[in-house]
């Protein structure tokens, strides 16, 4: 941490139960050791009996006593002390372990690096640290979390595993911190474990709700004691046998998802039966109990009190289960993270643990049985949402979506919904349909991650309220409130403002419920960081997450097919009877309000002078989604060409739309591709989609200055960069463009080049690896809270400070101004005791 920057408080918890001189050397070495000041430590005497409570209060004075009643275990005597706590950072440490001096330090840094980490596991070794207790945490598919090398010598761990930092499921018990906050969040540790495994079901929980939980081996503390999962090396009590089975499959029910369940939950119960009599050594065959002779008893078998244990920890497990299964539907409900995203944590999942042969049996047979290798490799399951129609004819946000689908469904279980109807969508390898409002509801449900765009959210109002914690991708590559500024001109000016106003308030609700953003070029990044910030997101958290926030807003550009175009029937040459010796300019788009193709056509009839053969092709004027207004640019162009003559003979309209997998075939027919606009704001801040089917088939490209795809035509020479409005250059970028042979073929070698960096897979890039390990952003976790606040003003700081107040108001309006402000201070105060009643 930097000199003099403050220190959050971090109250340490220790839990006493009989004999206090762990106790008491434990708390002494946090007094004494730790480089660390801002430390508050609380003892909760766990119902010791005795003189415990006296004399650690008199041993270690500076310690806050909490005497519990009743003996609660170590998850309930955390979470008293944890009530008492002021820090913003909680500490758990065993009372017979000690920390070594930078144990507070190193994990309040990281802490405060990390955002997006809820707590810090401690490395642990032995007394003398020459053995391992905890470098790493693992965890079976039966629910049993372990120290993974816990036992080895120290040496013998790898460097990797022991001394660099990393994401693990849980940290331990006997040395661990969590923030505060998240730690209320979550309720603490679930007090029915009593003992093992709560910090493995707190782990658990803080990843599933989309926190992370990290290993930091420069957090050191000292152990006196070692647990391990091995029956053999270390036999273990009937109560802990009773214990870990309990809650082993208490943490399972409670966060595993339904599918997992399904199979996990009957294999776990049949192999917690198999480790007892395994444990006890007993074997149905030899007691006969196959063939129905006497009952045990009577022959003379004595039953180990740990396979009893085993046995009984299932039946209480039972017991357990309406409690359970309230935990299980608020965890599942608040969950952001899939089964999947956890399995790397989880380390080595379908390890059997118990080196007994009939047990190791019995392990593979269900495993099989069961098809547990599937259940914890699950495909996540992804929800693409459009606005767009999803037909053979489809417009820029309903390609987009269906690219994104594919693209995804090759890892994923993708399911793309319109809320247009549906109306004969080309084939797909993932699932289509269509609705809004209710009829999304349980699709919203299913749903892992939810992609959407356009006015969608407002369609699926669940993921504002009740599906408030799923993971959100909104896709903002178009800025709809800048296209409503131009389209907007020929309304009335009061509806205009008003229609500006809710796509804004459309756009703002995105803005401030994604977890990532995708926008269409660096321009747009810029504009949208911009609209981010103004909104408040672009927090301190969110920003300490990722300074760069790459990780919260990515440039992923309308893409093109990586396959080059092949001609599957008659293009745009037969179809509007144009010849093969022909020169044809391409608008391969719909014709809205921000575009100018009006200076086109007079650029045509310019150039139409000298070049007889000369023909412009619009690909389609009556947009396929039924929900977009035609607009007026549409008929005023058809009227413009009609004056001049060009209508049918140098300029061709055609009406509906081209098929999007018959589009290459008019591309294929043409020379060059075009694209004009107004020099307005909109334009600054387009991606025109048009120019990237351009790009798929090889054409050179006239294009009108102050976009992003005019910076890319310039820099890389793609074709012809003009002025907006001016028809002459326009004319004669054109003709350099369909008649040059020389600079067509340059443009069409460097095209070929930049096409391949704009391939779906290329452009899709940063969605499908935001995908393979989806998260919240930084400044949506549950249970954010600040690790430092200000401390409240007191005494001669406070007269001082009211001192300086004075000086300043007189400075800038003398005694006016500090008699406005007074008045103003003394209002507010008799406001706030108003509401304090």
């Amino acid at each position: 941490m930097a000199l003099g920057e403050p220190q959050p408080l971090v109250s340490v918890i220790v839990v006493n139960y009989r004999g206090a001189e762990d106790t008491i050397t434990c708390l002494s070495a946090l007094s004494a050791e730790l480089d660390y000041e801002n430390v508050e430590l609380i003892c909760v005497d766990n119902a010791s009996g005795g003189t415990d409570a006296e004399r650690i209060r008199a041993a270690v004075p500076g310690a806050t006593l909490i005497e519990s009643p009743v003996n609660s275990g170590f998850a309930g005597g955390c979470n008293l002390g944890a009530k008492h706590a002021k820090g913003t950072v909680l500490a758990f440490l065993n009372n017979d372990a000690r920390p070594a001096p930078a144990w507070v330090s190193a994990a309040v840094a990281e802490l405060r690096a990390q955002p997006t980490v809820a707590a810090v596991a401690s490395k642990v070794v032995d007394w003398e640290g020459t053995g391992t207790d905890f470098v790493d945490a693992g965890l079976t598919w039966f629910g049993m979390g372990y120290k993974r090398h816990a036992g080895s010598p120290l040496a013998d761990v790898p460097e990797t595993e022991r001394d660099m930092a990393k994401d693990v499921l849980f940290g331990t018990g006997s040395a661990m911190f969590v923030r505060a906050s998240v730690f209320a969040e979550l309720g603490g540790f679930d007090e029915r474990f009593f003992m093992f495994y709560e910090d493995v079901d707190l782990g658990w929980r803080l990843n599933l709700r989309g926190w992370r939980v990290r290993y930091v081996p420069e957090s050191l503390a000292y152990h006196r004691h070692h647990g391990t999962m091995n029956a053999v090396d270390a036999p273990e009590t009937g109560r802990e046998t009773f214990l870990l089975e309990r809650n082993a499959l208490a943490a399972l029910y409670k966060n595993l998802s339904d599918e997992s369940l399904a199979k996990a939950l009957p294999a776990a119960l049949a192999l917690a039966v198999r480790r007892a009599t395994a444990r006890g050594g007993l074997d149905p065959e030899q007691l006969n109990l196959e063939k129905g002779v006497g009952p045990v008893e009577t022959d003379g078998v004595a039953v180990p009190r740990t396979t009893l244990a085993g046995v009984l920890a299932i039946d209480r497990f039972v017991e357990l289960m309406p409690s359970l299964a309230e935990s299980r539907a608020e965890e599942q409900a608040a969950r952001v993270r899939t089964d999947a995203d956890l399995l790397p944590l989880l380390r080595k999942a379908l390890e059997p643990a118990y080196p007994l042969p009939d047990y190791l049996r019995a392990h593979e047979i269900l495993v099989e049985a069961f098809g547990l290798e599937q259940a914890f490799g699950q495909r996540r399951k992804i929800l693409v949402l459009t606005g767009d129609s999803i037909t053979e004819r489809m417009a820029g946000p309903a390609i987009r979506a269906w690219n994104i689908a594919s693209t995804l469904a090759a890892e994923h279980d993708v399911h793309l919904i319109t809320t247009n109807p549906l109306l004969s969508p080309p084939p797909a390898a993932f699932r289509i349909s269509s609705g809004k409002f209710r009829e999304l509801d349980t699709p919203v449900e299913w749903a892992d991650v939810v992609i959407l765009q356009g006015h969608v959210l407002e369609l699926a109002p669940t993921l504002k309220k009740q599906h408030a914690n799923k993971i959100v991708v909104a896709d903002v590559y178009d800025p709809m409130h800048l296209e409503l500024l131009e389209q907007g001109k020929g309304v009335p000016d009061d509806q205009r403002a008003l229609d500006l106003a809710g796509v804004t308030k459309v756009l703002d609700a995105q803005l401030e419920r994604a977890d990532f953003f995708l926008c269409a070029s660096e321009r747009q990044r810029l504009f949208w960081l911009g609209h981010l910030a103004a909104l408040g997101r672009l927090s301190p958290r969110l920003y300490d997450a990722d300074p760069t926030t790459q990780s919260l807003l990515a440039v992923v550009p309308f893409g093109l097919s990586p396959e080059a175009p092949v001609r599957t029937g008659p293009g745009l040459r037969s179809s509007l009877g144009l010849g093969e010796s022909d020169r044809v300019v391409l608008w391969a788009g719909g014709v809205y309000s921000w575009f100018d193709p009006l200076t086109l056509i007079r650029a045509v009839d310019l150039l139409r002078r000298n070049r007889d053969d000369a023909r412009l092709v619009f690909l389609g004027m009556k947009h396929p989604n039924p929900e977009v207004a035609e607009m007026d640019i549409g008929a005023r162009t058809i009227r413009l060409a009609d004056s001049l003559g060009l209508t049918d003979k140098h300029v061709f309209f055609n009406e509906q739309w081209v098929p999007y997998g018959e589009r290459q075939n008019w591309l294929l027919d043409a020379d060059c591709g075009v694209t004009t606009h107004y020099e307005h704001v909109e334009t600054t801040f387009a991606f025109r989609t048009r120019v990237l089917d351009y790009l798929w088939a090889g054409l050179p490209i006239v294009t009108t200055d102050g976009d992003a795809f005019a910076d890319l035509v310039r820099a890389e020479r793609l074709g012809v960069v003009v002025p907006a409005e001016d028809a002459e250059a326009l004319a004669a970028a054109l003709e350099k463009a369909l008649y040059d042979e020389e600079f067509a073929a340059g443009c069409v070698e460097r095209i070929a080049e930049v096409a391949r960096r704009y391939t779906w897979p290329e452009a899709l890039k940063p969605l499908v690896e935001f995908c393979r390990d989806p998260r919240p952003a930084a400044d949506r976790l549950p249970g954010t809270a600040d690790l430092t606040t200000t401390a409240p003003i007191r005494g001669s700081a406070l007269v001082r400070r009211d001192v300086d107040l004075v000086r300043e108001y007189l400075s800038q309006g003398g005694p006016s101004e500090l008699a406005r402000r007074v008045g103003g201070r003394v209002v507010k105060v008799a406001r706030q005791r108003l509401r304090r009643g």
